[in-house]
C-alpha cells in the first residue's frame, strides 16, 4: 500500500510545486529556493464556488460592465494618491513592504484617519429620500500589536472617530466573517505573515499559509468590492517575504524605502494595474506620524555645498514630476595597483562605462585613480538623464574646479561621447528656472523642444553634443 504524502516542496519564488527537493527550480530557475511544508489536508477555501467575481459566470462585453465615477477613493495624503494612480480603487488588493520600523503601519493608520473621516452619500431609497452621508467605515486589523498598543500610535497622529474599528485578530476565518458582517470600506491587514488559514496545517509565515491568505483575501476584495491593504515583512535581500507569487496575485505592490537613520521616507510603486509605476511618494517622519514632502528638490538639496568640487546638480523625472539631485564624486591617487571604484545611489556598472567613455573619447586619465560617487538624500537614481551629471561632477573633481552653483545639468551620455536627447525636457528646465537657478547644460537635441517657449524663459540654456564640447564650456580639462 504506498504511503500517503504528508509534505511537498514549494519555490519561495514562484510558487512551484514539487514531491522532491530540487536544487533549482524548473518555473522560474532559481537556485536553492525550495521549502518544505506540509500538505494541506482540508480543501482551500480559495477554491470556493462562484471564483473572484461571485457566483454570476455570464459573459459581458465591455459596454455593458458599469464603471460608476466613485471607483476611486481618495486618501487625502497626495503623495500617496500619485503612487496609487489617483486613489484607492474599489476592490482592489494592495501590498506594502518595508524594513522593520520603516513606518509601515504608521503611514496606513494614517490612511485610516483620512479615510473614516470621508463622508459619502448612499444610495438608498427609504419614504422618498435618496440617500443620507454618512462617514466611510474602515477596519484594521492588527496580528501583532494589541489594542492598546495601536492606540498609542493614534494618540501620536491625532484624533480619529468611532468609524474606525480596530481588530486583533490571526485567524482568517474569524477576520473573514467579520468583514462579511460589518461591510466597511477599507480593510487594513497587518501583516500577512501573521494570518492563519484553519485550511493549511502549516504554521504561520509559511509558503502555503502566505499564498492562501492572500488568497482568501483576494476574493474577499473582489467579490465585496472592499480595498484591501496588507503588510509584508521584508526579507534581507530587500524582497518580500514569502512566495513570489504573493506579488502576482495582488493588484498593486508598493516599497517604503529608506534609511531609518534619516528622516525621510519614499514610497514607490513596484506594481499598479490601476496607474503608473513611475511615481515616487516622498515623507518625512516626525514626531506626529509621517508628514509629506511636497518639493523634494528642495529637501535633496538641503545642505548642498557652493564652490566645492566634484558637486553637480542634475534632473531626473520621477514619472510626471521633476526632481533636483546633487551628484557628487571623488577622484583621487590609488594607492595600489587596482584603482577602486564606489557608487552609491546609483548603477555602479553605468559609472565605470561612463568612466571608460571619459579615458577614450576625452583623453581622460582615470586609469590609476580612485573615484567615489554619491547621490545624496539616500535615494537611487537609474535614469540615463543622470549620465551629464556624474560626467561633470567627475571632471570637476578630476580638474578641482567647481562647476557653478546655479547651473543644473541634465543628458544621457552614448559609448561615442555623444550627448542624447532625453525626454520631457521643458518640464525639467521650467523646474529648475522655478527653484532659482540661473543656467542649464543640455542635450543640443533637446533644443527643438524650446522653439516656441524659448523666449518666454528666464533662464540660460547653453546646449551641447558631445563631451569634450561639455568640458569647453565648464573650463573643467
Amino acid at each position: 500500500m504506498a504511503k500517503e504524502k504528508k509534505s511537498i516542496f514549494f519555490c519561495q519564488s514562484c510558487g512551484y510545486e514539487s514531491a522532491k527537493w530540487m536544487g533549482q527550480c524548473p518555473g522560474c530557475k532559481e537556485w536553492n529556493s525550495f521549502v518544505e511544508e506540509p500538505v494541506s489536508l482540508a480543501k482551500s477555501s480559495t477554491k470556493a464556488k462562484g471564483g473572484i467575481g461571485g457566483t454570476d459566470r455570464t459573459p459581458k462585453a465591455l459596454s455593458e460592465i458599469d464603471i460608476t465615477s466613485g471607483h476611486r477613493t481618495k486618501t487625502k495624503i497626495e503623495e500617496l494618491d500619485r503612487v496609487l494612480g489617483g486613489g484607492i480603487v474599489k476592490g482592489s488588493l494592495i501590498l506594502i513592504g518595508g524594513d522593520p520600523g520603516i513606518g509601515k503601519s504608521t503611514l496606513l493608520l494614517q490612511v485610516c484617519k483620512q479615510v473614516s473621516d470621508q463622508k459619502i452619500l448612499t444610495n438608498t431609497k427609504e419614504n422618498g429620500k435618496t440617500g443620507e452621508n454618512r462617514n466611510l467605515e474602515v477596519l484594521y486589523v492588527s496580528g501583532e500589536e494589541s489594542l492598546q498598543q495601536i492606540k498609542l500610535r493614534a494618540l501620536r497622529i491625532g484624533e480619529f472617530n468611532d468609524h474606525l474599528k480596530l481588530l486583533c485578530e490571526t485567524d482568517l476565518g474569524t477576520i473573514q466573517a467579520v468583514i462579511e458582517k460589518h461591510r466597511p470600506d477599507l480593510v487594513v491587514i497587518d501583516s500577512i505573515q501573521t494570518m492563519f488559514n484553519e485550511n493549511v496545517t502549516s504554521s504561520p509565515g509559511s509558503v502555503s499559509q502566505v499564498r492562501e491568505s492572500t488568497g482568501v483575501l483576494l476574493k474577499i476584495a473582489k467579490t465585496l468590492q472592499i480595498p484591501i491593504f496588507i503588510v509584508g515583512h521584508m526579507t534581507k535581500d530587500g524582497n518580500v517575504a514569502g512566495p513570489r507569487v504573493l506579488e502576482h496575485m495582488v493588484d498593486t505592490v508598493l516599497y517604503f524605502e529608506g534609511d531609518r537613520s534619516q528622516t525621510y521616507r519614499i514610497l514607490r510603486a513596484a506594481k499598479n494595474r490601476f496607474g503608473s509605476t513611475n511615481e515616487i511618494g516622498v515623507f518625512e517622519m516626525r514626531t506626529e506620524g509621517l508628514a509629506e514632502v511636497k518639493n523634494p528638490s528642495e529637501y535633496m538639496l538641503d545642505g548642498r555645498p557652493t564652490d566645492a568640487s566634484g558637486s553637480a546638480v542634475a534632473c531626473t523625472m520621477e514619472g510626471t514630476r521633476p526632481i533636483m539631485i546633487e551628484i557628487q564624486a571623488l577622484v583621487c591617487q590609488t594607492n595600489f595597483g587596482f584603482p577602486r571604484r564606489t557608487a552609491n545611489g546609483t548603477d555602479y556598472n553605468r559609472v565605470n562605462m561612463l568612466m571608460a567613455v571619459l579615458e577614450k573619447r576625452a583623453r581622460i586619465n582615470l586609469s590609476s585613480s580612485d573615484a567615489y560617487i554619491n547621490i545624496t538624500g539616500g535615494v537611487r537614481m537609474s535614469e540615463p538623464a543622470v549620465d551629464l551629471g556624474i560626467i561633470v561632477a567627475l571632471l570637476s573633481s578630476k580638474a578641482d574646479k567647481p562647476v557653478p552653483s546655479d547651473m543644473v545639468v541634465f543628458g544621457e551620455v552614448g559609448l561615442s561621447g555623444e550627448i542624447r536627447s532625453v525626454a520631457m525636457a521643458e518640464q525639467r528646465v521650467r523646474e529648475a528656472e522655478k527653484l532659482g537657478f540661473s543656467s542649464v547644460l543640455l542635450p543640443r537635441a533637446c533644443m527643438r523642444a524650446f522653439e516656441r517657449s524659448k523666449d518666454e524663459l528666464k533662464i540660460r540654456l547653453i546646449p551641447v553634443q558631445n563631451v569634450k564640447e561639455a568640458m569647453e564650456v565648464l573650463a573643467l580639462r
